[in-house]
């Protein structure tokens, strides 16, 4: 077996950094449990603020300092990014401790190409998330976790992957990276123990008489000597994540800084699953006016034409739909709730253009016009069951068009017979335009025009009193554009049609 070990040695400061702009990341940042420091940025480290000190003498040191409370919560919610993360590498993922993340990879190997190249992808799926991240690798679990909390770098030093090569690499670590060591730390060093190889030489009768078994079994786990099974960790059928805000936002773009972090643990739970995201929603948990009110919440659902898995994209159409967003009060917290998935294969990067690469593009144009002018504003036509032209086809809402294409076929599209290729145009006249016409033949702008193609006769309408009786042609302006016209052939066939002659219909093109 070979286990991958993931260390967060800053989870806490970076989870709650996550939603601070970047002028604030600027400045000391820090946070506290019962009135102590227990973590720092590198800026109230170089003011002086270290962990442990008083929550008044932080103050004291920098005025500026942001101080922000520890919250266990808080650093699940950004831990289980990172769990969602491995599961798109192995199967086989667990925790140790609270900031410890174990992958046994042995059998994700070959699908990588070996160690480094899994390492290498490993780094790139973590990065987007923001964490500073020790990773460490040994045949055991606990061996791992030990090297990851002990030794920094280790993702481009050397790595254990053999039970002798793991008990001479541990044998410098301090006996603090044990539970049970932990514990006892001032027994231990006041017999002048302080590495696990001091630990090793003593008699394990008397260690255990004294300090109990738990920290021999520890060792032993760590070295390979004693089994160590682990709980599996799966993934949840939907996404929820919750994120708050350091303070109450006002506008969209405040907004937007917290929800980046979560559709970037969204998209991991997404890869995680195999998967891409087909719709998700937007919770907006605001400030309650009064005391006795109840806190108002505003959700934003974002349903994607195309599923997707890039962040930018995904953030592109939240703006979108955020700027025409009114805020009925400041913002609290955030939540994105995700349960619509598409298991399919993703589309192949291609060197040159492809019909494929293009409609994708085109979709993406689609959800852009539907997030920033509505879904009713951005029509389709729906083909309809009529001969007439004008009546064959009616505008509809792109998201309904698309709705009824998944549950029925069209008789046919406009513009087309069936299989055949578009024989008419796209763009049709609001009202037929009369032409003048010289020796039979239609005039447009008082130029001749050449018939290329027709007649197609259509005589219909008798059930609803608009007949229709017209032979349409093709034809070709002086300026080589194609126009659809018809003649009416009979004067009282059409109520709409004044006289018989020539009428411009649509344009091609």
């Amino acid at each position: 077996m070979l286990w991958l070990a993931l260390h967060l040695p800053l989870l806490s400061l970076e989870a709650f950094c996550a939603t601070l702009t970047a002028g604030q990341r600027d400045r000391p940042v820090a946070l506290v449990a019962v009135h102590r420091i227990v973590a720092a940025n590198g800026v109230a480290l170089r003011a002086g603020i270290q962990p442990g000190l008083k929550r008044a003498t932080a103050l004291a040191l920098a005025a500026d300092v942001l101080l922000g409370q520890a919250d266990s919560g808080r650093d699940a919610a950004a831990l289980q990014a990172v769990v969602h993360t491995a599961l798109a590498f192995t199967p086989s993922v667990t925790l140790d401790g609270q900031h410890t993340v174990l992958l046994e990879v042995q059998a994700s190997l070959r699908y990588f190409g070996g160690l480094p190249a899994l390492l290498r992808r490993l780094h790139e799926a973590l990065a987007p998330l923001g964490h500073r991240v020790r990773v460490a690798s040994a045949p055991t679990a606990l061996g791992a976790a030990l090297l990851a909390r002990w030794r920094d770098g280790l993702a481009e030093g050397p790595h254990s992957s053999r039970l002798p090569d793991l008990q001479a690499l541990l044998g410098g670590a301090p006996l603090a990276l044990l539970g049970p060591g932990h514990e006892h730390a001032e027994a231990l060093q006041g017999m002048g123990l302080h590495t696990l190889a001091d630990l090793r030489e003593l008699p394990r009768a008397g260690l255990a008489r004294r300090f109990g078994a738990a920290l021999l079994d520890d060792l032993d786990r760590a070295l390979g000597r004693q089994p160590d099974p682990r709980t599996w960790l799966t993934l949840p059928d939907s996404f929820d994540s919750r994120l708050e805000l350091f303070a109450r936002a006002d506008t969209t773009e405040q907004v937007l800084v917290g929800a980046a972090m979560l559709l970037t643990r969204l998209v991991a739970w997404a890869l995680a699953q195999q998967a891409r995201v087909a719709a998700f929603t937007l919770h907006m948990h605001h400030e309650s006016r009064h005391r006795d009110d109840h806190v108002a919440v505003t959700e934003l659902h974002i349903a994607l034409a195309e599923p997707a898995l890039d962040i930018g994209h995904l953030q592109l159409l939240l703006r979108e739909r955020l700027a025409h967003c009114h805020l009925t009060a400041p913002t609290l917290e955030l939540q994105i709730h995700c349960r619509h998935l598409v298991r399919s294969s993703a589309p192949n990067g291609e060197l040159f253009p492809s019909r494929q690469s293009e409609a994708e593009g085109l979709g993406r144009l689609l959800e852009r016009l539907r997030a920033r002018l509505g879904d009713a504003q951005v029509q389709a036509l729906q083909p309809l069951a009529d001969h007439r032209p004008e009546l064959a086809s009616q505008a509809v809402p792109l998201a309904a068009r698309r709705q009824a294409s998944r549950t029925a076929m069209p008789a046919s599209a406009p513009g087309t017979h069936g299989g055949l290729p578009l024989s008419r145009p796209v763009w049709l006249l609001s009202d037929p335009l009369p032409l003048a016409e010289r020796r039979s033949l239609p005039l447009l702008e008082g130029r001749p025009l050449q018939l290329l193609c027709g007649p197609e006769r259509i005589e219909t309408g008798w059930w609803d009193g608009a007949v229709a009786a017209r032979d349409y042609f093709i034809a070709q302006a002086a300026d080589g554009a194609l126009v659809w016209l018809y003649r009416a052939r009979l004067p009282v066939a059409e109520a709409t049609s004044p006289q018989a002659g020539w009428f411009l219909q649509g344009r091609y093109g």
